[in-house]
């Protein structure tokens, strides 16, 4: 509520109750209000206690899973580019000639 809505509503008010009604009325308006927001105020912080827990050990949770996953990651020592490369055997690099049929050799080796 702005300023201007408020005034509009206390003349409102002075013209309905009149003048000699009119503080004992902003007294009991204050009060009502007052418990309605403390009213809401419990709610509120009632709602946010029963979420928080739950919510704790879902971050909790998402916190272990991305620990479990990430730490074999960072432990593994990185391989150096030109090590990776060397390691990796084409066909091309293998000569035919020396290329044996694996059942080849175990029914020489079976007679």
């Amino acid at each position: 509520m702005s300023g201007s809505e408020i005034v509009v509503i206390l003349l409102l008010a002075l013209i309905v109750l009149g003048p000699e009604k009119l503080p004992d009325a902003i007294r009991k308006f204050g009060r009502v209000y007052s418990e309605i927001r403390k009213i809401s105020n419990g709610f509120q912080s009632e709602f946010k206690n029963a979420f928080d827990e739950p919510m704790k050990e879902l971050r909790e949770t998402a916190q272990l899973t991305r620990d479990a996953v990430l730490k074999p990651l960072k432990d593994e020592p990185e391989k150096p580019k030109s090590e990776t490369s060397q390691s990796i055997v084409r066909n091309e690099d293998v000569p035919k000639d020396d290329v044996t049929p694996q059942s080849d050799q175990a029914e020489g080796e079976v007679s």
